[in-house]
């Protein structure tokens, strides 16, 4: 391509990052991002998974539904309840609505402040419910079809 062809080119108008640059990059972001799908296959596994998860809404949000097992904690309670509620040997993972809120980002931050090992689960809540994992309501468990826009309707995994 010529200069002013990649001038003129959105995608390579800035150069892609060198091959190490990616590398550190791209895996600087699975050190702090958790998706959907691994939390629920860690979790699906039985066992201890080695992590807590964290939903990180207000009490009306959880009542609507949450993933089942994890902790309660809204953002503006972590400073005065984490230590109550969790270990700082097990790392926690957040989440919040879904990817239009950073309110897991929030949380996260907040837990790290205070000395925990955390990740982000990317999609939160509303990819949970989405790829048609079970969550749980004030009414008991619920699970919707998989959105075939964010899931594999006939296979276990996305195979990523």
């Amino acid at each position: 391509m010529t200069t002013t062809q990649l001038a003129s080119n959105p995608v390579l108008r800035v150069p892609p990052a060198s091959p190490a640059g990616a590398a550190a990059y791209f895996g600087a972001a699975l050190a702090f991002h958790a998706d959907v799908s691994d939390v629920a296959a860690a979790l699906a596994a039985g066992g201890d998974p080695g992590f807590v998860v964290l939903d990180s809404r207000s009490t009306e949000s959880w009542d609507q539904g949450h993933i089942p097992g994890a902790v309660h904690l809204p953002t503006a309670l972590i400073a005065e309840q984490a230590e109550q509620l969790l270990d700082k040997s097990v790392p926690v993972v957040t989440y919040c609505w879904g990817p239009g809120c950073n309110g897991a980002t929030r949380a996260s931050l907040a837990l790290a402040e205070l000395g925990y090992q955390v990740k982000e689960m990317l999609g939160g809540f509303e990819y949970w419910a989405r790829e048609g994992l079970e969550f749980e309501t004030w009414e008991g468990g619920q699970r919707r079809a998989a959105d075939p826009l964010t899931a594999p309707v006939d296979a276990d995994d996305c195979g990523c």
